[in-house]
């Protein structure tokens, strides 16, 4: 005699069998009861939980002899309900979606369909993982399964509706099957292992069903696999049959983690790996053990929510008391970025001793919740005032040529390592930033930032090329607030070009401040260590206002002596193209052009043209807007060349 697999020999016959499913089969049984079957249903949820065995019951009811109508209770004995059980029933067809997923193979079924049963009642149509049909298949199925013969029935298992077509589902009475609690899987395989004389303990029958997670078809083939060992079955011989970690051994290598304990947590492993784990299977196993301390640190009373013997659960509720919430998720996030590599690698045993290491208290390190990370606070205005002397304000400044006194600064870090001129008259900014210079915001402490620092970050995070050398050589930030910044241009002829710009400066300073910033833009001239003299008509200076920043040189910095410093000038406007001058002088630079800026430069030069930044505010009806863009575009040029501009060689475009 052939062997029968418990899971076939134990299968359900009628809806009172069921385990686990005790709504649906009152459902079901009812709606026979009261002749009101539906032309089709539509079965779902995981695997073993009785999709096809509902199926056979139903056929079975609808079809049973020992009752002139359906019964909820087929006999199991007539020849029909035995040929049901057997599979050999003509007019209860079932169907493997997953090997006839074709449109011809549905055609086939319907033009069957249309024919009277032989011997039964109802002619029962069951298709198993209908949701491998093809979409052609579903679309010719739709009009048989709304309106079919009176004497069919359909039945649609799946194991995945998310892949059944929505006008498939809504033609069909939709029953969710779902997994099956431990308690009555349990009770199941204690009467199987009673009935079948299997010697096994309680605690192991628990945790077969545990290790099934709600799928009684595996909790009972590994049964049968633990009735052929010698002896009593025991909690350890379930653990080695499986090949997963045991529940002691995971934790005994949770508390070495947690005593920072790194030559334990090495042992532990290791006697692990040689007991014939996988190392893949004991970070799957460790990654679930942590999500089991996780709920004993938060639900300390939801035993319900893992799947551990009694002893282990509160073991586990004890050493939950040693740990942090936010180590735990860290730790799972370790062991999660983890997976992949000990998955892809040829080494798995030694990058799974490098995981455990890295799970350490020594090695995790976690963020505590709504911990911001960002740089250092930038001090305010406030702390500024609080933290700065008392001065006695300058002179005020005269009609003809201003005096100006030194500003001497009482912090250690100035903020400005070059002489800067008097501004002309500015634009209006708030009243509380334009009460401080430049000179007074300096690092308020260990852990502040100052403003040649923050304005460093910021032209870091320029993205615009074209942007970033103009800031960074011509612009300066003067005044910084927690929302407000002061920046200062070098040139009256570049101030409406970073006013341009402005969107790019702003959202660097969004980057690095991770808040927006308002910007104000403002003349503030100031030299570089080389400058680049033009010939210029001087400048009326009275109306000058007083310095933001001043470094300790001596000489003034509206002095007529020194008008011929001043870097940049506007050109003449003349109808021709202007041309790209280079100045005799290279400007100071802290770092080399852009790359792409060089190789735009070099590709004009090459085809005898010019280099233009885009201005988004530019209108071609305008053209002396037109002439005047064109002439700062040419300045910014002219200050931004690194070297002078020479015919290229004859060989050096060749094959260009």
């Amino acid at each position: 005699m052939n062997y029968e697999p418990l899971h076939h020999k134990y299968r359900p016959q009628t809806f009172a069998q069921l385990v686990g499913q005790e709504a649906i089969a009152t459902t079901l049984s009812n709606a026979i009861r009261l002749r009101r079957i539906a032309p089709a249903y539509l079965f779902t949820g995981a695997r073993g939980t009785g999709k096809t065995s509902s199926a056979r019951i139903l056929a079975k009811s609808l079809n049973c002899l020992s009752s002139d109508v359906p019964t909820s209770s087929p006999c199991g004995k007539c020849e029909v309900c035995r040929a049901i059980a057997f599979g050999s029933a003509l007019d209860i067809i079932e169907i493997d979606a997953a090997s006839n997923t074709g449109v011809d193979n549905i055609r086939e079924l319907i033009e069957r369909a249309q024919f009277a049963p032989v011997q039964c009642r109802h002619k029962v149509y069951i298709i198993d993982e209908v949701h491998m049909l093809s979409t052609a298949a579903f679309n010719a199925l739709l009009k048989t399964l709304e309106e079919p013969p009176a004497h069919v029935v359909f039945v649609l298992a799946t194991t995945d509706p998310q892949r059944v077509l929505p006008t498939i589902i809504s033609r069909c009475q939709r029953f969710d099957f779902r997994r099956i609690p431990l308690d009555p899987m349990a009770q199941h395989l204690r009467k199987i292992a009673e009935a079948e004389n299997i010697n096994i303990t309680d605690e192991a029958v628990t945790l077969v069903a545990q290790m099934a997670q709600g799928g009684l078809r595996d909790a009972e083939s590994l049964l049968d696999q633990l009735s052929l060992l010698a002896g009593q079955v025991t909690v350890e011989k379930v653990w080695d049959l499986t090949g997963a970690v045991p529940e002691r051994d995971l934790i005994v290598l949770v508390q070495a983690i947690a005593a920072n304990n790194a030559e334990t947590v090495l042992d532990r492993a290791r006697s692990l790996m040689e007991r014939g784990r996988e190392p893949l299977v004991v970070l799957q196993n460790l990654a679930g053990f942590y999500r089991d301390l996780l709920i004993a640190k938060t639900a300390p009373s939801r035993g319900d929510l893992v799947a551990l013997t009694a002893q282990t659960w509160q073991q586990l509720s004890q050493e939950a008391k040693n740990w942090d919430a936010n180590q735990i998720l860290a730790s799972q996030k370790h062991l999660k970025d983890s997976e992949v590599q000990i998955k892809n690698t040829t080494q798995p045993r030694l990058w799974l001793e490098v995981t455990l290491l890295g799970l350490l208290p020594s090695a995790v390190t976690y963020q505590t919740p709504h911990q911001p990370i960002a740089t250092s606070p930038t001090p305010k205005i406030e702390e500024i005032r609080s933290q700065t002397p008392a001065k006695s304000p300058p002179p005020a400044p005269q009609q003809t040529s201003p005096p100006i006194t030194p500003v001497n600064n009482p912090s250690p870090t100035p903020i400005a390592s070059e002489p800067v001129k008097e501004l002309p008259t500015p634009e209006p900014i708030p009243s509380e930033a334009a009460n401080v210079s430049s000179s007074q915001v300096t690092e308020v402490n260990s852990h502040s930032l100052t403003l040649e620092q923050l304005w460093q970050q910021v032209i870091a995070n320029i993205r615009r090329p074209l942007t970033k050398p103009l800031v960074r050589d011509h612009c300066r930030l003067l005044v910084f607030e927690s929302n407000f910044a002061l920046i200062g241009v070098s040139s009256e002829k570049l101030l409406k070009t970073a006013q341009s710009s402005s969107q790019y400066i702003e959202a660097a300073f969004q980057t690095v401040c991770q808040h927006p910033v308002k910007l104000q833009f403002q003349l503030a001239a100031h030299t570089h260590s080389k400058t680049t003299t033009v010939q210029e008509p001087p400048r009326d200076l009275h109306n000058a206002t007083e310095p933001i920043a001043r470094n300790n040189d001596a000489t003034p910095a509206n002095n007529p002596s020194s008008q011929a410093a001043k870097a940049i000038v506007e050109p003449p406007k003349t109808n021709s193209k202007p041309a790209i001058t280079p100045p005799p002088e290279k400007p100071a630079r802290e770092s080399k052009t852009d790359e792409v800026t060089k190789a735009a430069y070099s590709l004009a030069k090459f085809f005898d043209g010019e280099f233009v930044e885009i201005v988004e505010d530019l209108e071609v009806n305008k053209p002396a807007r037109y002439q005047q863009l064109q002439a700062e575009n040419n300045i910014i040029n002219a200050a931004f060349l690194d070297e002078e501009l020479e015919e290229p060689q004859e060989n050096e475009y060749e094959g260009f």
